[in-house]
């Protein structure tokens, strides 16, 4: 909005000239029916998802830690059987890493590469997938 003239006679006249300079917000735009999803749907799919804290990405990172599409679907797939088995705060083997989950809020708290005389504590299960 470049309103070049700032001295209005009334603030109607103010009000037509900011309505007139800026865009429409309620008009919808037609999407693909395909594509779309509702907000629950949306929403209940994102709370589905395992995300990683800001330490764990910080070790994932430091660590030289990737992982394939298969490895972050079986760690999903864990995080699913540790909720269904009540655990709280779980380890998760996935290959060659170590991840501590927590069940509740489904986050990897920190991850592991070198698991050989590797000690976890505070931890209610293990999963090794």
């Amino acid at each position: 909005m470049n309103i070049q003239n700032r001295n209005f006679a009334s603030i109607d006249e103010m009000r037509q000239k900011l309505n007139a300079a800026e865009p429409k917000t309620n008009q919808t735009v037609p999407k693909n029916p395909k594509d779309s999803q509702t907000f629950g749907a949306l929403l209940q799919d994102t709370a589905e998802r395992v995300r990683f804290s800001k330490h764990a990405s910080k070790r994932l990172e430091t660590r030289n830690i990737s992982m394939t599409k298969e490895q972050k679907a079986r760690l999903e797939e864990a995080a699913n059987q540790a909720e269904e088995k009540g655990m709280t705060e779980s380890l998760v083997m996935v290959d060659n890493l170590a991840f501590i989950l927590n069940v509740k809020n489904k986050t990897i708290v920190t991850a592991v590469n070198g698991t050989s005389n590797a000690v976890f504590t505070n931890i209610d299960g293990a999963i090794i997938n």
